[in-house]
Formats: structure tokens, sequence, C-alpha cells
């Protein structure tokens, strides 16, 4: 019997809070041209200049949210990974990181080890960008092929709008909504500006004017990061019965001087607190596993400035991590991946 694995890989994590792990990992992440899309030599003199000071403010940061064992988005992953096991019948269920460990490379290896042949990849993104998706499904393409593994791939398609992912989200989103809130803030991962006019393939979507991604068609809808974000919120706003005036969408995590989607959720954070908003509540769609960018940026940074702007409460909506309604449903998506003809 040929072996049908599933490879769930998300975004990964420094191995601890050492200034010198940050700094290692950093330097993987950011070195990605996925990542900063600048020429070799200027990606490499910026990401140097960058580790210069970064790293111990990171390291600073995952120390605030660090839980015993280890990194919170490693640990909640292998959590999934185990309940995901117990809905994928086909073969075993790995799991990697694109930086850090358990690496890419690693984990098919392993796979190819027991005999796998066919492999089906999960990246943990509902929403594409190249910076995530592309740089995944590209890593594992390169580590199967410097090997010659000999597995046939078959890759999960961003989920940002499949029913089964945003059932199971406005589900448990439903105990943090029913206790009562002023108002819901969306807040997606950001992106710059010039990593969505790079993906779109007909090289005028964002010249269309303001409301251009909630019109996205087709061929600009399945690699638009923004108008599947806006997908995302509107398909669980409805499921969630919530009105146009209870929620709002923003752009978190900004790195550098560029020009980067918005609004930015750090200024919707005083905006909200200037119109009269006591009790707010924040989810993170664009991540499906909590982590430094949900439990430290919003979970302390932003409540903290929230509160100072004028607001009395930020409640963090915990991401999906391991429940088991989304792990059934995660499994369920990735059975059904078709492999190229």
């Amino acid at each position: 019997m040929t072996e049908h694995a599933l490879l769930l890989v998300n975004l990964g994590s420094p191995s601890s809070t050492d200034t010198g792990d940050v700094r290692r990992y950093l330097n993987q992440f950011l070195m990605d041209p996925y990542v900063i899309d600048l020429p070799w030599p200027l990606r490499r003199l910026l990401v140097s200049l960058i580790l210069i000071r970064r790293p111990a403010q990171s390291a600073h940061a995952y120390s605030s949210i660090w839980w015993y064992e280890g990194s919170p988005l490693v640990v909640l992953s292998r959590r999934l990974q185990q309940v995901v096991q117990s809905h994928w019948t086909n073969g075993p269920v790995e799991l990697a990181m694109r930086y850090g460990e358990p690496s890419i490379e690693g984990a098919l290896k392993r796979l190819a080890a027991q005999g796998a042949k066919r492999v089906t990849l999960a990246p943990l993104y509902p929403q594409f960008a190249e910076s995530t998706v592309t740089t995944v499904v590209e890593e594992a393409r390169r580590v199967a092929g410097r090997h010659r593994l000999g597995l046939e791939m078959a890759v999960l398609p961003p989920f940002y709008e499949q029913p089964a992912y945003l059932d199971v989200l406005a589900k448990s989103a439903q105990p943090y909504l029913q206790r009562g809130f002023d108002h819901l803030l969306l807040s997606f991962h950001g992106l710059p500006e010039r990593h969505l006019h790079k993906a779109d393939p007909t090289g005028a979507h964002c010249l269309r004017g303001p409301d251009c991604c909630r019109q996205a068609q087709a061929d600009v809808l399945d690699r638009c990061y923004r108008a599947q974000c806006l997908r995302t919120a509107e398909g669980f706003a409805r499921r969630a019965g919530l009105g146009e005036e209870r929620w709002s969408v923003s752009f978190q995590s900004r790195l550098g001087r560029a020009k980067w989607i918005g609004p930015y959720t750090e200024e919707r954070l005083d905006e909200l607190a200037a119109q009269g908003v006591k009790k707010l509540l924040v989810m993170c769609p664009a991540f499906v596993t909590d982590c430094i960018e949900t439990l430290e940026e919003i979970g302390l940074r932003g409540r903290e400035q929230f509160r100072a702007a004028g607001g009395e409460d930020l409640v963090l909506v915990p991401c999906l991590n391991d429940q088991p309604d989304w792990a059934a449903a995660l499994a369920g998506l990735c059975r059904g991946v078709p492999f190229p003809a």
C-alpha cells in the first residue's frame, strides 16, 4: 500500500529566547527573497542593519509569551498535528516550519524514509501571499528535488473562504461574542503594497480604485492577499450575524519604511478608543495558530495601547490552534486536494 502522507507547515520560531537564537531565526526569515524582495546584495545589507538591534528587541518580546514547553507557535502546531493525525488515516502526518525547526527538509526526509510516495503539503495560511504560501511550496519542491526523494506532491490552496474553515472560525468566536462587546477588529498580518502589485497577474487590479479588492474577480482574487482577507472577514461576519457597524478590518506587523496595506492596526486601536469603544474584541484570521504576532503584539502591546488611548479592555480571541473542529476541517480540506494529472 502506497503511503499518502500529510505535511503541515507553519511559519516558524526561534529555538529559544536567547538573543543569538533569535538572530539566527530572523536572519533565515528576512533573507528569504519572498519576504524581502530585494536583490541579494541590498537584501543582505538591509538585513544586516536590522540585525543590529532587532534580535534583542524580539528576544524580549518572545520572552513575554514563551511557554514552559517552548514557543507557543511550535507547541500549538504540534498539538494540531496530533489531532489531525486522528482524522488522517491515509498515512503519517508530519509538521514542519518554514524557518527554524522542525525543518521542511527534515520532515520530507522522514516521510520518504517511512515509504511515503504521495505528500499533501498544507501551508497553514488561509490567505495567499508569496511571502507565506509560495516560499513554503518552493522550499518543499527544492528539498524534494535536491535529495531525489521521489515524492509526488499536492498543495492545499488558500482556504480563506472555504465554508469548513469559516464555519469553525465563527463557532470558535461565539463564546467571546456572546459576552458582549462594543466592536470587533479583524486584524490581519500586513504586507507591503508592492507585494500586491507583483502578485497581480493583470497588472491593473490595484489601480482600479479604493474598492478594487472588494470587487476582485477570479483572475485577481486567486493571488490578491488583501482581497482574500476581506473575503474572510465578510464570510466570518455573515456567519457570526454581525452588522457592518460592529466590525472592521485592519493590518498589523509592519516592518521598515515601505508603504504597507492599510488601515494599520495600531492606528485603528487609537481611533476606536477615540470613538468611544470601551470593550474591543480582536481576532487575527491570517493566523491559525497563536504566535508572537497575536499573543504579544495584540494581546500585550495592543491591549496596553488601547487602554492608554481611553479604551477599557481589549480581549484577544484565540486562534483556532488545536481545536477538534478545526483539526477535522483541516483534514477534510486536505483530503479533497487532487494530485496533478
